[in-house]
């Protein structure tokens, strides 16, 4: 909340994180070789300061593209929306439609087999004919997304890219400490960048 008068912009992506729990797999040459289960973290972040705004957290069969409309929402929430960028993998009318209802533009690629028909989305045809149109300013702003791959890499260098408990619901909140932890790196951060006042025993006895 800190940061809601400087961050407008933001940008989805998922990850994984590894646990120490093993399944199993086999293919034509190694049967029954072992492999590291993970998790999937599914954020949205500021370009500006990659803070970040929301977090559903999936095992690692969980498709990036049922996420995005909760993140958006969420992130909306506490954040006025500008642009929210996004690989092709959340391609979707639904998807665009969720950006332009909290009154952002949605930046997301089109594929090759993508059609102009928007049955009756509205932020697909105009994102389709921008995308189409005016590919360099399409690029420029698209480049933002770049940004939630660094964020991804700051947790994974400051907290560790793996989970050591062996629960799931523990797994999960470890992996949600871990983001609790880079936040607060972010406002401290943030508190010398840009000269914001952060008082955390205040904000918390008036949140009560």
């Amino acid at each position: 909340m800190p940061l809601t008068a400087i961050e407008k912009d933001f940008a989805a992506d998922s990850s994984g994180f590894t646990t120490t729990c093993f399944g199993s797999y086999c293919d034509h040459k190694h049967k029954g070789k072992r492999k590291h289960k993970y998790l999937k973290a599914h954020i949205m972040s500021g370009v500006k300061t990659n803070i970040v705004t929301d977090i559903v957290v999936t095992d690692d069969r969980g498709a990036d593209s049922p996420q995005f409309k909760e993140l958006v929402r969420n992130t909306a929430m506490f954040f006025d929306v500008d642009q929210i960028s996004a690989d092709k993998a959340y391609l979707s009318r639904a998807n665009l439609d969720a950006v332009e209802d909290v009154g952002g533009r949605p930046f997301i690629p089109f594929k090759s087999n993508s059609v102009h028909y928007a049955k009756g989305s509205k932020a697909w045809s105009k994102a389709y004919h921008f995308f189409h149109l005016h590919r360099d300013s399409f690029e420029r702003i698209y480049h933002k997304r770049s940004n939630v791959e660094t964020t991804f890499g700051a947790i994974k260098r400051k907290f560790g890219e793996s989970v050591k408990s062996k629960k799931f619901v523990a797994q999960v909140n470890e992996l949600l400490c871990k983001i609790i932890a880079y936040n607060i790196t972010v406002l401290v951060k943030a508190m010398f960048e840009f000269g914001i006042d952060l008082n955390f025993g205040l904000t918390l006895q008036s949140n009560n």
